[in-house]
């Protein structure tokens, strides 16, 4: 399955069979992770850990984040951990963006965490199964990009985001919602925005395009990020 393809059919995924994976699977997942391109000068980290390293999961395994406490960081985090969320469900695993959990020992920049494993939930069946927004509410433009976006995973489904179009750019604004609006704002909603932007991207690579750049933005208001393609 393509991680296109793996958009419309994944899920968060709570229940793991707790026997760790292979070591040549987590060796192939590992190198896969290493290979992923990060937004412009980005350069956060990822350390793949036994679940039994991390407090607040079932999970065999997990991807820990660390990076700097910067809006542009958060971001580039989730541009890149939600790849691996892509990937990792497309070869069959569960996967689960993890907020509120931490690795036991203290981990300088620490950010947030990826849990991963074998398990027997199923995938989603079509995009009726995701609970999101109406598509207008994100989006003025009905196309393969806004609906990937559209069903991107987001902390307490907030969605914070609003797609703008041009000739060969994609931005996606963040746009907090609800209750989100003050308890996401600091973090999480600047790592939904890096998972909508994956979900962007991987739309456009679908149609054949190149994507040139992809670039965390702020103007001391508005943070956005701007995804120029050809």
């Amino acid at each position: 399955m393509t991680l296109y393809e793996t958009i419309f059919q994944r899920r968060s995924v709570r229940a793991y069979d707790s026997a760790p994976l292979d070591g040549e699977l987590i060796q192939d997942i590992e190198q896969y992770l290493n290979s992923i391109v990060q937004m412009s000068a980005q350069s956060a980290t990822f350390k793949i850990t036994s679940g039994d390293e991390v407090k607040g999961t079932a999970a065999p395994h997990c991807i820990l984040a660390c990076c700097k406490s910067v809006d542009a960081e958060y971001a580039n985090v989730g541009y890149v951990l939600q790849k691996m969320d892509l990937y990792l469900q497309s070869m069959g695993l569960g996967s689960l963006w993890l907020g509120m959990a931490k690795p036991k020992e203290k981990l300088d920049d620490f950010c947030i965490l990826l849990a991963f494993g074998n398990t027997t939930a199923p995938k989603r069946t079509s995009e009726s199964d995701f609970k999101r927004l109406k598509l207008s509410e994100i989006s003025d433009t009905d196309n393969a990009v806004s609906r990937a976006v559209h069903i991107a995973p987001s902390a307490m489904n907030s969605q914070p985001w609003k797609l703008k179009f041009a000739d060969g750019k994609v931005t996606l604004l963040l746009k907090p919602r609800g209750a989100s609006q003050l308890i996401l704002k600091t973090k999480l909603n600047k790592i939904d925005l890096g998972i909508g932007a994956r979900h962007a991207v991987t739309a456009l690579r679908n149609d054949g395009h190149e994507v040139i750049s992809v670039i965390p933005k702020t103007d001391g208001k508005q943070f956005s990020i701007e995804i120029l393609y050809q």
